[in-house]
C-alpha cells in the first residue's frame, strides 16, 4: 500500500511539474510572437526590381490570420501564405508601381481550384498591359503549374526537368468496403438522381448517373483550361488535345518542340536574362520582392463615404459560428444584418467558395441575403465552388457571376446516419438494450441499431421537404419555374459556364466586375471597396485561435497534402443534420 501511494504521488508531482513547464513554455511562445508583432517592419520596395510570385501554399479566398507565423519554434507551423484577394490586389498595385519592372513567376504546381487560378491568370494577363515583362521559370511544372505560367512572355524549363500536359482527371475516394469490415452500415436518405455525395459510403465505385456528371463538368472546365493556354501559346485547342492524348510531352526537349516553352535554361541563365531586362550588372543581385513581403495594395476606392462591402463567405457551411475557413450560419447572417443596416454600405457583394453543408444554416444565410436585397443591391460573385448549399444562399441575390470553371449547382440535400450495429455486436460483443417511454424517442440517439422503415419514412419525409423549400428558393431568386428548377437539380453539379445557360447563373464574370455591377446598381460613381469580415487584431487572432486550428495547422505541417484526408474524415464523423453539400473532397488535375 505504501507503494501504490508512492507512485500516486510521484504521478501528481510529475503531472504537477510538466503543467508549470507547459504554461511557462506557452507564455515564452505568446511571448515571441507578441514581440515579433510589435517588431514588424514593412518591407520596402527597391527601386528596379522583380516581383517573385510562386504559389506554393493553401490559397484561401481571404488571406487568414496565422498567429504562428514566421515564428521559428520547434512543434509550431510557419507557413506564410496569401488568400486570393491579396494576391490579385498586389498583383494590380503592381502594375502600376514604378520600382516594380516585371514578374517572375516560379510556380510549379498549386493546391486550388481552377477559377481561382483563371482569376490569378486574369490578373497576371492585366498586368502584360502595362508593357512590363512576365518572365516563367520551373525546374517542374505540373499542369496546374503550366496553366498559371503560360500567360508569361517567356516561358524557360530546367533542361532535365519536367512539365506534364495529359489531360484532367478526377478521382473520388470510396468508404463502403472498408466500413463493411468494421461493421459500419451508413443509412442515406436523399433527393436527386446525382447527389453524389452519399456515393463514397455506400458504394465502391461511381454511379453512372455520376459518372454522367463528373464527365460533363470535367469536360467544360478543360474546355477553358484548353482555350486558355491556346490563346496565351498561340497553339489550336485540336494540337493541344492531340499532345495531351498521346502523352507526347515526355521529355524536356519535347516541350520546346511543341511550343510550349521559350527554351530549355537552367535558373542561372534565366537569372541573367532578367538582369539583361533591367540592365542589373551580371555581378549584382537583382533587386526582388516575393509576393508575399510586397504589401502594395490596389486602390480600394475613395477614403470615405460611399462603400461597395465585398463579405467572403468560403468553406463549409456549419451551424452556429465555425471557425476560420468555415462559413458560421449565425456569424455570416450577423454579418450581412449589420451590412443591411449600415448606411455607407451602399451595395454588398457576397464572394461565395464552398461546397455546401448544413441545410438549416443555408436557410438562414438566405433569409438575410433575402432581406438585404429588399434594402440595397446584393450581388453574388462564385469562386472555384459554389454548389447545393454555396448556390442556395447564393440563390436570392439580384445578380450572380461566376467564373467559367466554377462548379455550382448540385441542387439537393442528403442525411447520413451511421449505425454501428455490427461493429458493437459482432466486432466488439457489445450490446445494448434501450427503456423509452414513446415510441420514436431513440430514434435519433441510438446508433447501435438500424433505423426501421418507419423512422426512415419519417426522416425521408424531412429531407423531401428541405429539397421542395430549395426549389422554391432557388426558383424565386432566379425567377424561373419549380419545375424547371428540378429538371436541372436531382443533385447534378454544373460549370459557370454550363450554369449561364440553364439560367442558375446571370453571367460569366470576375469579382471587379461583380463589384462594378452592384456599383451601377446603387448608382454610385465614387466609392471605396470595403472587405469583411474585418481583418482581426493580431492580439486578438493569438487569443482566439482554436485548439482544432492549431492541430490543423501542425497536421499539415508533418503530413502536407495527405492531412486533407484525415480532416476530410473527421469532418464526416462530426457531420450532423440534412446536409446540402456536394461530393467530398472533388479533385482535378
Amino acid at each position: 500500500m505504501r507503494s501504490f501511494f508512492k507512485y500516486v504521488l510521484a504521478t501528481i508531482t510529475g503531472i504537477i511539474i510538466c503543467s508549470i513547464l507547459m504554461f511557462f513554455i506557452m507564455i515564452g511562445v505568446i511571448s515571441m510572437m507578441v514581440s515579433s508583432v510589435g517588431t514588424k517592419t514593412e518591407t520596402v520596395t527597391a527601386s528596379n526590381s522583380v516581383l517573385m510570385i510562386n504559389l506554393d501554399h493553401e490559397i484561401t479566398e481571404k488571406t487568414e490570420a496565422n498567429p504562428f507565423e514566421g515564428l521559428d519554434v520547434p512543434g509550431f507551423a510557419s507557413t506564410r501564405s496569401l488568400g486570393l484577394n491579396d494576391i490579385v490586389s498586389r498583383i494590380k498595385a503592381a502594375k502600376t508601381d514604378s520600382n516594380i519592372k516585371g514578374i517572375y513567376l516560379n510556380v510549379s504546381g498549386t493546391g486550388t481550384g481552377f477559377a481561382t487560378m483563371k482569376t490569378i491568370r486574369e490578373a497576371l494577363l492585366d498586368f502584360k498591359t502595362s508593357d512590363k515583362f512576365i518572365i516563367a521559370y520551373s525546374d517542374v511544372m505540373s499542369q496546374k503549374g503550366y496553366y498559371i505560367n503560360s500567360v508569361a512572355d517567356e516561358v524557360y524549363l530546367h533542361p532535365q526537368g519536367s512539365l506534364d500536359f495529359r489531360g484532367l482527371a478526377s478521382s473520388v475516394m470510396f468508404f463502403k468496403e472498408g466500413l463493411d469490415k468494421l461493421g459500419i452500415d451508413m443509412q442515406v436518405l436523399k433527393v436527386g438522381t446525382y447527389k453524389s455525395a452519399v456515393e463514397p459510403f455506400i458504394m465502391n465505385s461511381m454511379s453512372e448517373a455520376n459518372k454522367e456528371q463528373v464527365s460533363s463538368y470535367l469536360n467544360s472546365i478543360y474546355n477553358t483550361f484548353l482555350t486558355d493556354i491556346s490563346n496565351t501559346k498561340k497553339i489550336s485547342q485540336d494540337s493541344l488535345k492531340s499532345i495531351a492524348n498521346g502523352y507526347l510531352i515526355r521529355e524536356p526537349e519535347d516541350a520546346k518542340k511543341y511550343g510550349f516553352v521559350t527554351d530549355l535554361l537552367y535558373k542561372d541563365q534565366v537569372i541573367a536574362k532578367i538582369k539583361e531586362k533591367i540592365g542589373v550588372d551580371e555581378k549584382k543581385d537583382i533587386p526582388s520582392v516575393s509576393l508575399i513581403d510586397y504589401k502594395n495594395k490596389a486602390n480600394a476606392g475613395e477614403a470615405g463615404g460611399d462603400r461597395v462591402a465585398v463579405l467572403y463567405a468560403y468553406g463549409e457551411i456549419v451551424d452556429g459560428e465555425g471557425m476560420e475557413g468555415q462559413i458560421g450560419g449565425d456569424k455570416l447572417s450577423r454579418e450581412l444584418r449589420d451590412l443591411r443596416k449600415d448606411d455607407k454600405v451602399k451595395a454588398i457583394v457576397l464572394r461565395v467558395n464552398s461546397p455546401g453543408g448544413s441545410a438549416l444554416a443555408s436557410e438562414s444565410i438566405w433569409r438575410e441575403v433575402d432581406l438585404a436585397k429588399k434594402v440595397k443591391p446584393v450581388v453574388v460573385s462564385m469562386g472555384d465552388y459554389a454548389a447545393s448549399g454555396g448556390y442556395y444562399i447564393s440563390a436570392a441575390a439580384d445578380s450572380i457571376f461566376a467564373d467559367p470553371a466554377t462548379l455550382t449547382g448540385s441542387i439537393g440535400v442528403f442525411g447520413l446516419i451511421p449505425s454501428f450495429q455490427k461493429l458493437f455486436n459482432e466486432k466488439l460483443g457489445i450490446h445494448f438494450e434501450a427503456v423509452k417511454t414513446a415510441k420514436f424517442a431513440d430514434m435519433d440517439v441510438d446508433m447501435d441499431r438500424p433505423l426501421s422503415e418507419e423512422e426512415k419514412g419519417i426522416i425521408q419525409g424531412g429531407v423531401n421537404k428541405i429539397y421542395q423549400v430549395f426549389l422554391k428558393r432557388v426558383a424565386d431568386g432566379r425567377k424561373i419555374d419549380v419545375a424547371q428548377v428540378d429538371s436541372i437539380g436531382q443533385g447534378r453539379v454544373w460549370t459557370g459556364e454550363q450554369a449561364v445557360k440553364l439560367k442558375l447563373v446571370d453571367r460569366i464574370g470576375t469579382l471587379d466586375q461583380a463589384i462594378a455591377a452592384a456599383a451601377k446598381k446603387a448608382n454610385l460613381e465614387n466609392y471605396r471597396i470595403s472587405e469583411y469580415p474585418r481583418a482581426k487584431d493580431p492580439f486578438e487572432s493569438i487569443w482566439s485561435t482554436s485548439k482544432d486550428k492549431i492541430k490543423l495547422w501542425l497536421l499539415e505541417d508533418e503530413l502536407g497534402d495527405y492531412a486533407k484526408y484525415l480532416s476530410e474524415m473527421k469532418r464526416i464523423s462530426q457531420q450532423s443534420g440534412i446536409q446540402a453539400r456536394i461530393p467530398y473532397l472533388v479533385e482535378i488535375y
